[in-house]
């Protein structure tokens, strides 16, 4: 039997959106802004420098690759303090099958930059993606894990788009990094950690997590997670609580509201979100959504009408 955090990663997955390349010339920069999707940076040839949502800037060297799984914004740019051009200010050309080209005033065939937009099938709101780091340096992670070396190779050799079906395999690559990227922190990059990953690997409260996050939309009560534990109710209910911080109760609320949320956004209808989480009124199940949310399902779809596919949250917290 797989161990917990196992279990759970098998449940999360992603698909390409978008794929592509730029060739930009130094003096260059190139702001993006905070999306839904995660974004993926290869570094093929040239240099550039990173800076983080924190404010901090890094070195990028060819061959490097940069994940960052909540979509937070960054800049890209030859060298700091260089005034970044607004993403969707640049243009786009379909260069080949599945690659797009970032129109760059003056190509310079000497940097090669690849990218890639990514949707994982649960939102920022997952306790995974919550815990990840704002970047994942695949630099900081190939001494653990001896397949990124290889997957960024194979990347390299096929970056340049000159042979036919390139498209497919840069974007199927790409895919099998990112995740890779992510078990190998997982596995590796946490050794230390507290909270909730702690918690994922302590024997007996991981099985009850992973029953959770397998199967969220189920209404779990204590009973049936405390026989997963294989302890009485009194006692499960305790261990979760010191173990996770919170009431079994209250995280299985959560991830039933989470799982909402992104039923939301695959865009179906509240009425049968409520039936199908077992409410017996549309308005018991916006009540309890407005409760863990913060925004009723209603709200949530106006701004879905106005916005298209960003958040409430990412909308809250956008500037002005």
């Amino acid at each position: 039997m797989n161990d917990p955090l196992t279990e759970m990663l098998r449940g999360l997955r992603l698909d390409g959106v978008e794929y592509g390349r730029c060739q930009p010339s130094a003096p260059w920069a190139t702001a993006y802004p905070t999306q839904v999707e995660a974004r993926f940076h290869f570094l093929a040839a040239g240099h550039a420098f990173l800076q983080s949502p924190a404010g901090e800037w890094t070195e990028m060297h060819p061959g490097d690759a940069v994940l960052l799984p909540r979509g937070d914004a960054h800049v890209l740019a030859s060298e700091p303090g260089v005034a970044p051009t607004p993403l969707e200010c640049m243009e786009r050309k379909r260069l080949c099958d599945g690659i797009v080209d970032l129109q760059c005033a003056r190509p310079d065939t000497n940097n090669l930059l690849f990218f890639a937009v990514l949707r994982f099938n649960v939102d920022k709101r997952h306790p995974l993606l919550e815990l990840m780091p704002d970047v994942m340096r695949t630099s900081d992670l190939a001494v653990s894990e001896p397949t990124i070396p290889l997957l960024l190779d194979a990347m390299m050799r096929e970056v340049d788009m000159n042979r036919v079906g390139a498209g497919g395999i840069l974007s199927r690559l790409a895919d099998v990094l990112t995740a890779t990227i992510i078990r190998t922190w997982v596995e590796h990059g946490c050794g230390d950690s507290t909270g909730w990953l702690a918690a994922v690997r302590n024997p007996d409260v991981g099985r009850v997590l992973a029953a959770i996050h397998l199967d969220p939309s189920h209404d779990w009560s204590v009973g049936e997670l405390a026989r997963h534990m294989g302890a009485s109710r009194s006692g499960f209910a305790q261990r979760f609580a010191t173990v996770v911080g919170e009431t079994p109760a209250r995280y299985v609320a959560r991830m039933r509201m989470h799982q909402a949320h992104q039923w939301l956004q695959d865009g179906q209808r509240v009425a049968v979100i409520a039936e199908r989480l077992g409410y017996e009124s549309e308005a018991s199940f916006s009540r309890a959504f407005k409760r863990i949310i913060g925004a009723s399902p209603s709200q949530f779809r106006e701004h879905r009408k106005v916005n298209g596919s960003a958040s409430l949250e990412e909308r809250r917290s956008a500037p002005a």
